[in-house]
């Protein structure tokens, strides 16, 4: 599904853009791919056993699982990087904060295979960022807001494409129609930390949100950001 000219949703189950046995569920997080000359940049890569089916949505826009560089994770959870292993496997090169890179590496309760009945394989992080940090892959300058309470590593990713101010938040924010909160039976989740990353990230404006789940937020991002901390005001204090 093409988002704006060179950026792809090409995962994500809760749509029907990937399928892991379940109806709109959500086995499979969104998986997102931008185009660049040099290459291809991921961000998440879904739980691993709908690879083939996220390389034949690339394909369909031309685009090769060769020709991916780096992935962007933006936490460890089995539905959003249960495929790293297969991705190292490809040459690829992954990107997290401190507390994903931990976590996929140990494969541990952290990354909720227990949730999928399955078993998170580990790989590693190559670069570990940090929040406030700027990076740069392929011309492209990204900005790194780690935002912990779903998981320890929960992190949100802001670059500029196509004269817009994107980001990819993960499961920061609950899916539109389905709760204001990403999934709260994380072995690592913390309500009060939550609260506090929905407290910045709320005072953050962007044009485009690309969630973890559902539905991509084309029309003041902030808004649906403000909603879910008014919701967790009334609800977690």
């Amino acid at each position: 599904m093409q988002v704006l000219r060179h950026l792809f949703q090409v995962g994500g189950d809760m749509n029907g853009v990937t399928w892991d046995g379940v109806d709109a569920g959500y086995n499979d997080g969104n998986t997102y791919v931008l185009e660049r000359p040099e290459g291809l940049i991921l961000f998440d890569c879904g739980c691993g056993d709908t690879l083939h089916q996220i390389e034949a949505n690339m394909q369909y826009w031309g685009l090769e699982l060769k020709d991916v560089a780096y992935c962007i994770l933006t936490h460890a959870h089995f539905d959003h990087a249960g495929a790293g292993h297969l991705l190292k496997a490809h040459g690829i090169e992954f990107i997290a904060v401190g507390e994903t890179a931990e976590a996929v590496a140990a494969g541990d309760d952290r990354c909720c295979g227990y949730l999928y009945h399955k078993t998170f394989t580990p790989f590693e992080v190559d670069q570990v960022v940090a929040d406030g940090e700027s990076f740069e892959l392929f011309g492209v300058n990204f900005r790194v807001m780690h935002l912990p309470g779903h998981s320890r590593g929960c992190t949100a990713f802001f670059f500029e494409h196509e004269g817009r101010q994107l980001v990819v938040s993960g499961d920061v924010i609950g899916t539109l129609l389905a709760g204001d909160f990403g999934w709260s039976g994380s072995i690592d989740f913390d309500k009060v930390a939550y609260l506090d990353s929905l407290k910045r990230f709320a005072q953050v404006d962007t044009d485009i949100m690309l969630p973890g789940h559902g539905m991509i937020y084309f029309h003041q991002p902030r808004r649906r950001v403000q909603q879910a901390l008014n919701t967790a005001l009334m609800e977690w204090r």
